[in-house]
């Protein structure tokens, strides 16, 4: 293991407090800890996004040796759709907004720079996974996909929201709110979406609580154990990319594994 691993928290990011068992490890990174130059100053993990393609390769080289991994996490090519591919150790991306793994040694993980990463487990401390939501990918059913890898009971699963851009920041047009109440699971679900949409400063227009939304989608699909959701990518400058904030922005990333 590289003298690097486990040191990784010093660097500022960000180390889900959840009641996760002791072999499911997880970790968020911030804009923090790497060798990228402005706009996408310092750890972009990102290589669709202009940066240096050599720079976004020392990142992650850093970032492996950070956390001690010892196979390369499945990185995704990600489409803001509802695919969820089994994580693979072979080194090759795939196209798909999450990936899910029951292997031990293989890190699931997403990239961000407003949307809500959500890292899943179960219980046991046999299954994880992570899941790329922005707003269409979350009302597509994304999270019903990532479930549905799992085997066992939705009561026996964790989730955890990562960083993302907070309902303030976050306003939206109609065609949002619309899509969320189409993909209604009952009525309930129906008023938690209502109540995570705010009149905005256009007509037609509403400012979107990401987090409420996907712990109303998450509870509608039974799982109710959900941490985290207390930050925002695009007020905090300091230490998030945000995509809206800068529009040419690096990424972090949110990775989950078994030991």
């Amino acid at each position: 293991m590289s003298k690097l691993a486990n040191n990784w928290q010093a660097l500022g990011w960000i180390a889900p407090d959840w009641p996760a068992p002791a072999n499911v490890h997880s970790c968020i990174t911030t804009r923090d800890g790497g060798t990228s130059l402005p706009p996408y100053a310092s750890n972009n993990l990102g290589l669709h996004v202009g940066d240096d393609a050599r720079t976004v390769a020392r990142n992650r080289e850093q970032l492996s040796a950070h956390l001690g991994l010892q196979n390369p996490p499945q990185w995704l090519e990600q489409i803001h759709g509802i695919k969820v591919v089994d994580a693979q150790s072979d080194g090759l991306v795939r196209t798909a907004d999450g990936s899910y793994t029951a292997q031990s040694g293989i890190a699931c993980l997403v990239m961000t720079a407003d949307c809500l990463p959500i890292l899943l487990c179960d219980k046991q401390g046999t299954q994880v996974a992570a899941l790329h939501c922005g707003w269409r990918s979350l009302a597509g059913g994304i999270c019903e996909r990532g479930l549905e890898k799992f085997s066992g009971a939705r009561a026996d699963l964790l989730a955890y929201l990562g960083p993302a851009i907070s309902q303030a920041h976050f306003e939206v047009g109609v065609d949002v709110l619309e899509a969320f109440f189409a993909v209604a699971r009952n009525p309930i679900h129906a008023d938690e979406i209502a109540t995570a949409f705010t009149p905005g400063a256009r007509p037609l227009h509403f400012y979107a609580d990401i987090y409420a939304l996907a712990r109303a989608e998450l509870k509608a699909l039974g799982v109710t154990a959900v941490y985290g959701g207390g930050e925002c990518t695009f007020g905090d400058e300091a230490r998030f990319f945000s995509y809206r904030r800068d529009k040419t922005t690096g990424r972090m990333a949110s990775l989950i594994w078994l030991e």
